[in-house]
């Protein structure tokens, strides 16, 4: 019987320790989406497809000087927790911005999008100790752990599945109090969830509502304030969870909602108070992001373009993808070792980088190339990549979405 270290260590052990590569690259502040990327041979320019930067507001040359000011002024570093000597004034005005853009009475921030989620959901499921939480199956590994956190009761209805949550919070005692989490856009999948019709289920059941918009906000809705200020919901959502990593392009992660509540989550949220808070330049930096995408439709116009001509363009070259719904292309490969061949030939032949996506971050059997075209990629990048794309997935025999939608010659008919 191996020790503990060898668990990890020797080939002999039980359970080999899983292993991901990572590519590294250098972003070029102002050269987005260009990248130097280091591979044997030497470092190289490439075009990368799978970022998280969908505006491309983290080379925005607004964001930088905000961030350059704000070390000139600040210096690196918070200094400490908010509790303790970490509070700036940049961190309060962020939160009164996002607070505003929300709608909402007041914000938290934290220092990623996962301790937000994690931390507040830590708390709000937990508080009082009987409350059930209902939570879409393909919630983010961050909702998954603070709701494991909280101790509370869960109920998992199936994905966008309205009726199955309907039938979840019928079958519960309605005396209990309830709180339904879900996505906005997710992450892998690319689609919407049914807002309208969550709200309703909520409004009748009594429910709150703790809306996870991530890859939402910044692209979508007036004044890029998410999926559901589009569908002009974003009353009827409690709690709204948002993160400063992607649609703006720095880092950290917040709540907004009713001020009592975020005043709980504040006083009570390990996640929150033993920590040391975002540095005043990053806050600077977000909140210059901000009150850019406040004012401007160019980057939520330029991503709706290339997201759209890439639908059209997989469509016509019969490449499968989850949904056309948003921003984010996955295009379903099916297989862990031809998503990574697919991902090394883009990289190898086109000096294209887009991450193969395995499990345990999908499903095993559901592997896929997640592709984010961004706003500062061009038309002409754009068709590049497609032709790229349909030529690698033909010569790996890649199932297209035909093949995908006809029946296995393996399968009997149902008598």
């Amino acid at each position: 019987m191996p020790t503990h270290l060898e668990h990890f260590t020797s080939t002999s052990a039980p359970t080999r320790n899983p292993s991901r590569e990572f590519l590294e690259i250098g972003r070029r502040a102002g050269r987005y989406p260009s990248a130097v990327a280091r591979i044997p041979g030497g470092d190289t320019e490439v075009s990368v497809w799978c970022s998280n930067d969908y505006l491309g507001m983290g080379q925005h040359p607004l964001v930088l000087a905000a961030v350059r000011d704000g070390v000139s002024e600040f210096g690196a570093g918070s200094g400490g927790s908010r509790n303790i000597g970490g509070t700036n004034h940049r961190h309060v005005e962020l939160e009164h911005e996002l607070a505003d853009w929300h709608g909402k009475q007041a914000a938290l921030l934290f220092t990623s999008g996962f301790t937000a989620n994690d931390g507040a959901l830590t708390v709000l499921a937990g508080t009082p100790d009987n409350t059930v939480v209902f939570s879409d199956e393909l919630n983010h590994a961050s909702i998954i752990d603070g709701l494991r956190h909280s101790g509370a009761t869960k109920r998992i209805f199936r994905h966008n599945d309205v009726e199955h949550l309907a039938r979840l919070l019928t079958e519960t005692d309605p005396e209990l109090p309830k709180l339904i989490v879900l996505e906005s856009v997710y992450s892998m999948s690319g689609d919407v969830a049914p807002l309208a019709e969550i709200a309703d289920l909520a409004k009748r059941f009594g429910a709150t509502t703790f809306l996870d918009e991530v890859h939402a906000i910044g692209m979508y809705g007036p004044q890029g304030a998410g999926i559901a200020a589009r569908e002009g919901l974003a009353e009827r959502f409690d709690v709204v969870m948002g993160t400063l990593a992607k649609g703006l392009g720095s880092v950290g992660g917040y709540i907004a909602g009713p001020r009592d509540l975020v005043d709980y989550v504040r006083a009570t949220s390990r996640a929150f108070v033993f920590t040391t808070s975002l540095p005043p330049a990053t806050a600077a930096g977000a909140l210059a992001a901000v009150r850019h995408l406040r004012g401007s439709e160019t980057e939520r116009q330029r991503l709706a373009e290339n997201a759209q001509l890439l639908h059209r363009l997989l469509d016509e070259a019969d490449i499968p993808f989850k949904s056309a719904e948003s921003h984010i292309v996955s295009a379903v490969v099916g297989d862990d070792a031809l998503c990574k061949r697919a991902s090394a030939q883009l990289l190898d032949r086109h000096r294209i980088y887009v991450q193969a996506i395995n499990a345990p971050s999908v499903r095993e059997g559901e592997e896929l190339l997640r592709i984010a075209p961004s706003a500062t990629h061009t038309t002409a990048d754009v068709k590049m990549f497609a032709d790229a794309l349909s030529g690698i997935w033909h010569d790996l025999g890649i199932p297209t979405a035909t093949q995908r939608r006809e029946p296995s010659a393996a399968v009997k008919e149902p008598v």
